[in-house]
């Protein structure tokens, strides 16, 4: 990379977006794991059932998947930014 130019801002913005989704990978893993273990861990005789699945099921799958799909929304609609990806409109020359 040449010093002598300034980065392009949008790899600043592209990096902290990224960054964002494995953070919202990283939620959805340890929601998944955290009741997948928790309280799948007991022996099916001892599971309690809501709506016809096993708890653990559904926190872990059902309810955390909504929650997902919640999180993930709001992120779209209040953090992430709309930036051109085209060259040209930001003056910014490959030359």
């Amino acid at each position: 990379m040449n010093k002598g130019k300034r980065q392009d801002p949008r790899f600043k913005i592209a990096h902290r977006e990224a960054i964002i989704g494995c953070i919202l990978a990283i939620i959805n893993f340890a929601w998944w794991y955290g009741f997948a273990y928790g309280l799948g861990s007991k022996p099916p005789e001892q599971y309690t059932y809501i709506l016809g699945f096993p708890a653990w099921i559904f926190f872990s799958l059902i309810l955390g998947t909504l929650l997902m799909i919640v999180l993930v929304w709001i992120v779209v609609k209040y953090v992430l930014t709309d930036i051109p990806l085209d060259d040209e409109e930001n003056g910014v020359d490959d030359k």
